[in-house]
């Protein structure tokens, strides 16, 4: 008879986790949902730990969230680092930083006399 491995950390602790990652990345759950090839409900389970991640899928998660496993996991901290929670601002972040050097420059410097203007 199998016993059950009871492990130190609970399900929902690593959904929470998952959860505060992906909210820190400035990503909806249909985003990362769409980056790891699974549904939005089925992200969303994992989130609320219902359903156990196994090695594969944390490493996908720790992938498609630039983060070691181990943050994941609780087993190294979340750091507080004043990551941008407003979600529109980090897409636009993400664009821009799509853009050629040229239209970045262009673009930091119209930022940047609007913000000269500001007290």
């Amino acid at each position: 008879m199998r016993r059950a491995i009871k492990s130190p950390i609970e399900e929902r602790t690593i959904g929470g986790r998952l959860r505060e990652l992906r909210t820190r990345r400035g990503l909806t759950q249909v985003d990362l949902a769409g980056r790891l090839g699974m549904s939005q409900p089925l992200l969303s389970r994992y989130e609320r730990g219902e359903l156990r991640l196994h090695g594969a899928l944390i490493a996908a998660f720790a992938k498609a969230l630039h983060c070691k496993p181990e943050k994941i996991l609780g087993l190294e901290a979340l750091e507080e680092t004043g990551i941008i929670k407003d979600r529109r601002f980090v897409r636009r972040l993400e664009r821009i930083d799509r853009l050629s050097k040229r239209d970045k420059e262009a673009l930091l410097g119209t930022i940047d006399a609007f913000l000269e203007r500001v007290p």
